[in-house]
């Protein structure tokens, strides 16, 4: 459930994690570009600690950022459908993708960080209140969480960047079709991995940590 479904105004550690978008399996490619299996694991939450729903709005920023990130995706994959279907042009398509959350600062800073720190009035810089750095420092025990997240988010943006140039591979050729569907399955499959991961993994940290 999300934190608006949780009653009373006070969470546990395991509510707080239980705001995160589940992972359901469901894969649309055979392609695997990392071992879901070796993914590291933070420390559990701790069933004592209570959080306030003010405490609470750090991990309700992440997820909505991401939910944005996945309504974004959907949008992504109405553009290469249209163009397989004929009814969108490939460079309308190429100039939507470049419009899109996924190709901005935000995505190579952090899905969260941007987010973050245009929703915090401070006087620091964006790389003096990056989440990553303060999570480190705030518990040293999510250091490799945070190293494979950082892998994974790095490796998410190529996807991103191979999608766009099979458009721009469909456009020479057209009747390969085939690659521009494969690069998108996988850009889904790693997107949306990567997400219900990270908010597994960050939810309680972040609302441990006190951003807000």
């Amino acid at each position: 459930p999300r934190v608006s479904e949780v009653s009373p105004s006070v969470f546990t550690g395991s509510e707080v994690r239980a705001i995160a978008t589940p992972d359901d399996g469901a894969r649309l490619s055979e392609t695997r570009l990392w071992d879901e299996a070796t993914r590291p694991i933070g420390p559990q939450p701790d069933p004592k600690r209570r959080y306030t729903a003010a405490e609470l709005a750090s991990s309700q920023t992440l997820v909505a950022v991401h939910d944005h990130l996945r309504s974004e995706l959907r949008a992504v994959r109405r553009l290469v459908d249209g163009v397989l279907a004929g009814s969108l042009e490939v460079p309308q398509a190429r100039q939507a993708l470049a419009a899109m959350t996924l190709r901005q600062n935000s995505w190579t800073m952090g899905t969260y960080c941007a987010a973050y720190c245009r929703l915090v009035t401070t006087h620091h810089t964006i790389e003096d209140r990056s989440v990553f750095p303060r999570l480190r420092r705030s518990d040293p025990r999510l250091a490799a969480v945070l190293d494979r997240l950082e892998a994974e988010r790095a490796t998410s943006h190529e996807v991103l960047e191979e999608v766009d140039r099979a458009l721009v591979l469909y456009l020479e050729t057209p009747n390969i079709s085939p690659a521009l569907q494969g690069a998108l399955d996988v850009l889904t499959d790693t997107l949306l991995s990567h997400l219900a991961y990270e908010e597994r993994e960050l939810a309680e940290p972040l609302a441990a940590s006190g951003f807000l």
